[in-house]
């Protein structure tokens, strides 16, 4: 495994309906890092964002799409999706305020 930093864990924050949505309940969702386990989103999380305490980490690993250009057939990146439940007593996470 990649020697992987706690600031190369969580690439970007995933903007769409259903994870505003979630916000509500205190679930973030993430893009991070294919190498990386939950007690590192876990740790990465509590440490980027200061005052937040992470209950649960759900992860899920999406395959690479398949996309075509003529007659070549190629495939896009795998990616890693994490949703991160803070305690009920936690600070929220700034960077979705006013989105």
């Amino acid at each position: 495994m990649a020697n992987v930093q706690y600031y190369d864990v969580i690439l970007k924050p995933v903007i769409s309906e259903k994870s505003m949505n979630e916000m509500a309940e205190k679930k973030y969702t993430f893009l991070v890092h294919t190498d990386a386990n939950k007690t590192m989103i876990k740790e990465a999380v509590e440490k980027m964002f200061a005052g937040t305490k992470v209950k649960k980490v759900n992860t899920m690993n999406l395959e690479g799409k398949k996309r075509r250009r003529g007659m070549t057939v190629g495939k896009t990146a795998k990616t890693k999706k994490a949703i991160v439940q803070l305690t009920e007593d936690s600070k929220d996470i700034e960077i979705f305020e006013g989105l």
